[in-house]
């Protein structure tokens, strides 16, 4: 799916949320738990995760801070992995919400980009095949519509609804990855689903 129908389709709600098996999660959390006193353990949670958090910052941020964003991400991680309570909280998650803190430092950058990009007249595809939905999302690759709309989110509305079209989270693990309450999550996606649907044509328009 392409930058502009991945966010879009967010926009007209119907694409259903996905969420790591159940089995992961568990799984994760030990993981995590023994690399307290076993180190080398970690490895695997960066193994399974690091293209996933790379990738999101990449696409909120551009591919040349991505890699220093990332790797801080995980180095964080692992330097507080004895904080985290697998009993409350799910691993990916928790990389995600390290992950949104550092992104923060760049947020005046992120609006120049989506700002800049609402100047440029870039075409806005009809359709593109529904599993592209992880295709790379930069600001090169939107539409100057969806840069607009995206440039005027409220801060922690935008953040919600990129973790959600980019970092494909589920809502439970929005709100934990923002220490936030679910029905918080509801209430700002709402928000920024109301400006993108202001601003962008509906995706399923064209299949009427």
């Amino acid at each position: 799916m392409t930058p502009d129908l991945a966010l879009a389709t967010l926009a007209f709600p119907g694409r259903p949320r996905t969420a790591p098996v159940p089995e992961t999660m568990d799984e994760d959390g030990r993981t995590l738990e023994a690399s307290v006193h076993e180190p080398d353990r970690f490895t695997a949670i960066f193994d399974r995760y690091f293209g996933q958090v790379h990738a999101y910052v990449a696409r909120r941020l551009g591919t040349d801070i991505a890699d220093d964003l990332a790797a801080e991400t995980f180095l964080i991680a692992f330097r507080q992995r004895e904080r985290f309570d697998r009993r409350n909280g799910v691993v990916r998650a928790w990389l995600y919400g390290i992950a949104t803190n550092l992104i923060r430092r760049h947020r005046r950058d992120e609006v120049r980009a989506w700002r800049a990009l609402a100047k440029l007249p870039l075409p806005v595809p009809a359709s593109a095949p529904e599993d592209r939905i992880a295709a790379q999302v930069t600001a090169q690759g939107a539409s100057r519509e969806l840069g607009a709309a995206l440039a005027k989110l409220n801060a922690k509305d935008r953040e919600v609804l990129l973790l959600v079209a980019l970092g494909d989270l589920t809502y439970d693990e929005v709100a934990a990855a923002l220490g936030i309450a679910y029905g918080t999550v509801c209430s700002r996606l709402s928000r920024a689903r109301r400006t993108l649907r202001a601003a962008l044509p509906d995706p399923t328009a064209e299949e009427a």
